[in-house]
């Protein structure tokens, strides 16, 4: 039952969190903030966690659970009850499918139908599109976006590669797959030296800084490109770039217009003992890095950076929300670096930041972006 076949009835929103990936912890602290800010008089709110181990289940709604506040990192734990959405595998599946709990000996309990699902999950198997793929089967609607969209965002490689075929500057690079490393991982290391040092290795699809490492010379090649073959066996390598990092926050348009985009902001990771914007300097020393929004940029750059972000969530097929970052170098070039379709949400993350300093509060921002998706159409579009 959805909010279309009972007029006056509150949207039913599914939370999801956790997931799969190595950002499991940074989901949660993400779903924190939104359930804490949240609008309860507009939407009725249902909060799913799916565990390290893949199973959904449903989980406490109280925001300080899911927080950094205990100075632990949040998980969501397995459960003998499991949920999963009904009719996900049948086609043609009608909007508004029920939640199922179901548990051993016990028979299966109806949680009622859900009209739009709120995943704020990063990294692998949730901001790659496997969910996505997954509520498009179901006929259900869901924030962000689609599953190219949400794929191409989470894949560096493939992110550079749409970019510059839409005419947006990327910088140097070099990709090594499994395939390459394991055959002939001295050609690789030769490839990735190639490159203006310092450079950033990477795991190509992982994101929160996970895995990350600024290496300064060729001889910390190899022992960074294997830390970042733990979180991915797909790595990039980036040379560095000397130039502020300037970010830009995508909201979609409603009907037919253009993207929405924030004032431009700039990361200062200005102290802590952080050379760059790593995961501590992220999510758990909130002393480490500064935004400063608006970025103090020429009027003709602002212009131009809202511009880009544009250009890059069109180019990518983003919908929902992206956060969009660029290199701005003293020559007065501005390269992206990156694109994240489902970039770090919690209240003081660079991504709400932005637009509330360009006039949109955390928890009106969060309507904005169901609104969107509940006007949106499910199926190709």
């Amino acid at each position: 039952m959805t909010s279309e076949s009972t007029p006056g009835r509150r949207p039913r929103v599914l939370v999801l969190f956790g997931g799969r990936s190595s950002e499991h912890s940074v989901s949660c602290v993400t779903a924190a903030g939104v359930l804490n800010a949240i609008d309860r008089s507009k939407y009725d709110v249902v909060p799913v966690g799916i565990a390290k181990n893949g199973q959904w289940a449903l989980v406490s709604e109280d925001p300080s659970q899911w927080s950094l506040s205990s100075g632990t990192l949040p998980e969501v734990t397995a459960s003998s009850e499991s949920v999963a959405i009904s009719s996900a595998a049948f086609p043609g599946a009608a909007r508004g499918q029920e939640l199922m709990v179901t548990a051993p000996d016990s028979m299966p309990r109806s949680l009622g139908g859900v009209d739009v699902v709120l995943p704020l999950l990063h990294g692998p198997f949730g901001e790659d599109g496997t969910i996505q793929g997954m509520l498009e089967m179901a006929d259900i609607r869901y924030v962000g976006a689609g599953v190219l969209a949400s794929a191409v965002g989470m894949d560096k490689h493939y992110m550079k590669v749409v970019f510059a075929s839409a005419g947006l500057k990327v910088g140097p690079y070099a990709v090594f797959t499994n395939r390459q490393w394991e055959k002939d991982s001295e050609e690789c290391l030769r490839r990735a030296a190639d490159l203006d040092f310092p450079v950033f290795v990477k795991p190509a699809r992982a994101g929160s800084s996970m895995g990350i490492s600024r290496v300064d010379t060729a001889a910390g090649l190899r022992q960074a490109i294997e830390a970042a073959r733990v979180f991915d066996p797909k790595v990039i390598v980036e040379a560095g770039i000397d130039g502020r990092e300037i970010e830009v926050a995508v909201l979609q348009g409603r009907g037919t217009q253009d993207p929405r985009t924030s004032l431009p902001g700039e990361i200062a990771v200005h102290q802590g003992g952080h050379d760059w914007y790593d995961f501590e300097a992220k999510y758990v020393d909130g002393n480490a890095a500064q935004l400063s929004c608006p970025a103090d940029l020429p009027p003709h750059v602002t212009d131009q950076v809202r511009d880009l972000a544009a250009q890059a969530f069109d180019a990518v097929g983003a919908e929902g929300l992206s956060r969009v970052d660029f290199f701005y170098t003293p020559a007065g070039e501005l390269i992206i670096n990156e694109i994240n379709t489902m970039p770090g949400f919690t209240p003081i993350s660079m991504y709400p930041q932005m637009w509330a300093k360009s006039g949109l509060t955390y928890t009106d921002l969060i309507d904005e972006l169901i609104e969107l998706a509940l006007e949106r159409r499910t199926g190709l579009r």
